[in-house]
C-alpha cells in the first residue's frame, strides 16, 4: 500500500491509514493484540512522503519514530537527509548529520552524494566538491550517482569544462557514466554552444553501449530546434521513435516550436496529428506554441480555433495564451476582438499584466486612436497595473506619428515622474518625431540629455539623425554622424546603409548608390527588400529597365523575397514603358498623366493583364520564374482595388502555369467579390477552398453572409453562415465578427437572432461573456 502511493493525497491517505492502525488493539476482552507500526514500515513511510518531497510531514513521522522509542537507523537519516537536501536546505540535512553521529551510526555513501546534491542545489559547487574529495578518506567510495550530482552541479554554475574534467576520472572510482551522467553533460554543452562537442558525446555514448533515453534525445532536438535545424532535429526524432522510445510532450513540443519558429505551420501540425494519434495529450505548452505560429503567419482565426479546442480538452488558457491571441489580433487591426479577449480573461480570472495593455495602446496609436490609447494608460493604476516603458514609448510614438510632438515631450516628462526609465528605443522615437517635425536643434538637445541620464544612443538614433540629413541632401554632415557612429563602435544595419543609397538614387546618383550597396554587403550587412526595390525603382526611373531586372535578380538569388511594393514598382515602370514605346509610333501624342506621373498607390487601380503578362516576360529573360509568391502579391494587389477580372484571368494564368492558388489569394477575391455584389461567385470560392483544405476568413465570411442577407438571399446567407460552423472556427469569435460587428451594426437584428437560434441548434457554445454582449447588442439594436 505504502509502495503504490502516486500523488499527495495517496500518500496521505496511507499516511492516516497507518496511524489509525498504530492507534488500535484488536482482539477480544483480555486477549487484545496492538498493532505497531516497525523501523521498516516507519522508512517506507518517510520515503513515500520524500516522492513528493512532503517535508513538514516527514518531521511528523519522524517525531512519531522517536515517541515510538524505535531507534533510527542509517536508512531513516538518510531519507531525511536526501529530502532536505533535494531542497538544498543542507543547514537542516546536516543537522541530521549529526544525528547519525550521535547514534553511533557512520555517514555512508548515500548520506554524502545526498550532501553533494543539496549543495548543488544551492549553487555551492565549491562546499559540494569538498565533500566528493573527503569521502575516500571517510571509507565512503564514491559511486556513479556522486559523480553525475557533482558534474550537473558544476554544470548548472556554467562550469562546463570543470564537470567534464570529472566526467573523464569517473575510471578512477571504477564508475561508469549513466544515461543520466551523459544527458547532464549533453545538455549543458548544448547550451553553452558546444553543439558538436555534445553530438560526439552523444556518439561516444552509443558506442560505449550506454542506451540513451527520451531525456537524452529530447534534449539533442531541442537544441537542434533552437538553432534552427529542423531537418537535423527530425532525423533524431525519427531514431529515437525506431528505438522504441516514445517521445514525451517536452518532445513533441520541441519541434512544434521549432517548426512553429521557422513559420512552417503546416509541419507542426503534422507533429501535433503525430502525438494525438500516439496517445500523447498535448499540454497548454503546445498550444500555445501553435497559437504563436499562427499569429506569427497572421492567421489569427486558426489561432483562435486551438483556443476552442483547448477549452473542449478542459486545458485552461494562461495568460501567456491570452497575450499571444490578444497581439495576434492587434497585428491584424482587430481591436474589437483584442478587447473582447480581455472580457474573457477576467471572466475566467485571468488578470492582464503590461503586456496585455502595451498591445492594445500600441495598436490604438497606429489606428491614429491617440486619445484613447492615453485614457487606456490613464486607467492602468486602477487596476493595480504600473505602466512600463513599453507601453511608454508606444503612446509616445503615437503622439510624435500623429505631428503631437509637444504631447510626446510631456509624456516623457510624466514617464519620469513616475519613475519609469526611458530606453533607447523611447529615444529613438522622439529622436524620429522631432527630426521629422524638422526639430534638428531640439533633438541634439534631447539625445544630450539621454546620455547624460545613461540612455545610449543605437545604430538606430543615428539612422534617423542621418536619414535626416540626407533628406535635406546634407550628404557631408550625415557622412560626419555616420563616421561619428562607427568611432563610437556601433555598426551600421541595413536601414543606415539604405538611407544613404535613396538619397543617391533620388538624385541619379546610381553610380554611388551601387557603391554604398557594395559597401554594405562587404560589411557582412545584408540588403533586404526595401534597399534592392530602392535600386530598382533608382534603375528604372533613369530608364534603364533591363538593368533595373538585374538587380532584382541579384535580390531573388540572394534569397530576398521581393514584397508587393517591389512588384509595384516594376509595374508601374513597365506601364510607363508601354506608354513612352506606344507614344513614338503616334506622332503628337499628348502626355498621358494616368501613366507618365503614375502614384504608387495607383498602379493596381491602372493595371491591365498585358502588364502582368509583360512582368513574367521579364522575369523570365532574367530567370526568376515567377511563383505563388508572385501571383499572391500581384492578385492581391488587384483585388483590393476591385480588379476582379484581370485578378481572376491571373489565376487562371497561375493554375495553367501548376500554381495552386492560396488561402491568401481566395480570401482576397472573396473580398473582392463581395465588395462588387458578385455573391454567387465569393460563394463559389468559399466551397472551392473547403473542397481543397483551405480556411476562409471569418472576415471574409462576415462580408458574404451580410451581403447575401443586404441583397435578400436569406436562405443562402443562412446556408454559407451554417457551413462556416462545421469548420472548427471559435465560436467566440463567430459571435463577435459575423453577430456582433456584422449584423448588428448594420441593423439586421432579426437576422442576427435567426443565426443566434442557428448556433443553439448546432451545440455551439460560446462564453457568458460573449452572451452578454449579444444580448446587449440586440437590445440597443431593438430599442434603436
Amino acid at each position: 500500500m505504502v509502495r503504490s502511493c502516486e500523488s499527495t493525497r495517496d500518500a496521505e491517505f496511507v499516511l492516516r491509514v497507518l496511524r489509525k492502525m498504530n492507534e488500535t488493539s484488536f482482539g477480544g476482552s483480555g486477549d487484545e493484540v496492538m498493532f505497531k507500526l516497525t523501523l521498516r514500515c516507519y522508512n517506507m513511510m518517510l520515503m513515500s512522503l520524500a516522492r513528493f518531497l512532503m517535508i513538514d510531514e516527514m518531521k511528523r513521522v519522524y517525531m512519531e519514530v522517536l515517541d515510538d522509542k524505535i531507534p533510527p537507523n542509517i536508512y531513516t537519516f538518510n531519507t531525511m537527509i536526501n529530502a532536505y537536501c533535494k531542497l538544498g536546505d543542507v543547514v537542516q540535512a546536516e543537522l541530521y548529520l549529526s544525528k547519525i553521529l550521535q547514534a553511533g551510526l557512520r555517514p555512508d555513501v548515500h548520506t554524502y552524494t545526498s550532501l553533494i546534491l543539496g549543495h548543488c542545489r544551492r549553487k555551492d559547487v565549491d562546499s559540494a566538491f569538498r565533500i566528493f574529495k573527503v569521502m575516500p578518506h571517510k571509507g565512503c567510495r564514491r559511486n556513479e550517482v556522486s559523480y553525475t550530482n557533482l558534474i550537473h552541479g558544476f554544470c548548472e554554475a556554467g562550469k562546463v569544462d570543470e564537470a567534464l574534467k570529472l566526467f573523464v576520472h569517473m575510471g578512477d572510482d571504477d564508475c561508469h557514466p549513466t544515461v543520466r551522467t551523459y544527458t547532464v553533460l549533453i545538455c549543458a554543452l548544448c547550451g553553452s554552444g558546444r553543439k558538436t562537442e555534445a553530438l560526439n558525446l552523444f556518439e561516444e555514448m552509443i558506442e560505449k553501449g550506454c542506451e540513451s533515453n527520451v531525456h537524452t534525445y529530447t534534449v539533442l532536438i531541442d537544441d537542434m530546434c533552437k538553432d534552427n535545424k529542423l531537418a537535423k532535429a527530425k532525423e533524431i526524432f525519427d531514431a529515437m521513435s525506431e528505438k522504441g522510445l516514445i517521445p514525451s510532450v517536452v518532445t513533441y513540443n520541441a519541434l512544434i516550436d521549432g517548426y512553429c519558429k521557422e513559420g512552417s505551420i503546416d509541419a507542426a501540425f503534422e507533429i501535433f496529428d503525430l502525438m494525438e494519434s500516439n496517445n500523447c495529450s498535448p499540454n497548454v505548452r503546445t498550444y500555445n506554441e501553435l497559437i504563436c505560429g499562427f499569429c506569427k503567419a497572421r492567421e489569427v482565426h486558426k489561432a483562435m480555433a486551438l483556443l476552442s479546442k483547448m477549452l473542449d480538452k478542459k486545458l485552461s488558457p494562461t495568460l501567456i495564451t491570452y497575450n499571444l491571441l490578444i497581439h495576434g489580433q492587434c497585428k491584424e487591426g482587430h481591436l474589437d476582438s483584442a478587447f473582447r479577449l480581455v472580457d474573457l480573461m477576467n471572466e475566467n480570472g485571468v488578470i492582464p499584466d503590461q503586456w496585455t495593455y502595451s498591445s492594445l495602446i500600441d495598436t490604438l496609436c497606429k489606428k491614429g486612436r491617440v486619445e484613447e490609447a492615453h485614457s487606456l494608460l490613464d486607467s492602468l493604476g486602477g487596476k493595480g497595473i504600473r505602466a512600463n516603458e513599453v507601453i511608454f514609448t508606444a503612446l509616445i510614438d503615437g503622439y510624435c506619428k500623429a505631428d503631437k510632438i509637444d504631447f510626446a515631450c510631456r509624456l516623457l516628462e510624466k514617464m519620469l515622474a513616475e519613475n519609469c526609465f526611458p530606453n533607447s528605443w523611447t529615444l529613438n522615437v522622439l529622436v524620429d518625431g522631432l527630426c521629422r517635425g524638422n526639430k534638428m536643434h531640439e533633438a541634439s538637445q534631447l539625445l544630450e540629455r539621454m546620455v547624460h541620464r545613461g540612455v545610449k544612443p543605437t545604430v538606430v538614433t543615428y539612422s534617423v539623425l542621418i536619414e535626416q540629413m540626407l533628406k535635406e541632401y546634407a550628404f557631408d554632415h550625415a557622412q560626419n554622424i555616420f563616421d561619428q557612429m562607427v568611432s563610437l563602435g556601433h555598426k551600421p544595419d541595413v536601414c543606415t546603409y539604405t538611407s544613404f543609397l535613396l538619397a543617391y538614387c533620388n538624385q541619379g546618383k546610381l553610380k554611388e548608390a551601387e557603391e554604398v550597396m557594395a559597401k554594405m554587403i562587404e560589411q557582412g550587412v545584408l540588403p533586404d527588400y526595401i534597399t534592392y526595390t530602392v535600386l530598382i525603382d533608382g534603375y528604372a526611373r533613369e530608364g534603364l529597365i533591363h538593368r533595373a531586372f538585374d538587380i532584382f535578380k541579384c535580390m531573388v538569388e540572394a534569397g530576398c523575397e521581393p514584397s508587393q511594393y517591389t512588384y509595384s514598382v516594376l509595374i508601374k515602370h513597365l506601364m510607363k514603358e508601354k506608354w513612352l514605346n506606344e507614344s513614338r509610333h503616334r506622332i503628337g501624342q499628348e502626355s498621358n498623366p494616368n501613366v507618365t506621373s503614375i502614384n504608387i498607390a495607383d498602379v493596381w487601380k491602372l493595371m491591365e493583364f498585358d502588364t502582368a503578362l509583360a512582368l513574367f516576360e521579364k522575369m523570365n529573360e532574367h530567370g526568376c520564374t515567377p511563383n505563388a509568391k508572385t501571383y499572391t502579391a500581384i492578385i492581391i494587389g488587384l483585388s483590393r482595388e476591385g480588379r476582379f477580372e484581370v485578378a481572376w484571368r491571373l489565376v487562371d494564368h497561375m493554375t495553367k502555369s501548376g500554381i495552386s492558388p492560396g488561402e491568401d489569394i481566395y480570401n482576397a477575391l472573396v473580398d473582392c467579390c463581395c465588395s462588387l455584389g458578385m455573391y454567387g461567385e465569393a460563394l463559389a470560392m468559399i466551397d472551392t477552398m473547403i473542397r481543397y483544405g483551405l480556411s476562409p476568413d471569418l472576415d471574409s465570411y462576415k462580408l458574404l453572409v451580410c451581403g447575401l442577407f443586404d441583397k435578400g438571399d436569406i436562405e443562402k446567407a443562412k446556408a454559407a453562415f451554417c457551413s462556416l460552423l462545421h469548420h472548427g472556427y471559435n465560436h467566440d469569435e463567430v459571435v463577435w465578427k459575423l453577430l456582433i460587428d456584422g449584423l448588428l451594426k448594420r441593423g439586421l437584428v432579426d437576422r442576427c437572432s435567426e443565426l443566434v437560434d442557428i448556433m443553439k441548434e448546432k451545440g455551439c457554445q460560446f462564453s457568458p461573456q460573449t452572451h452578454t454582449m449579444l444580448i446587449e447588442g440586440l437590445f440597443d439594436r431593438t430599442r434603436a
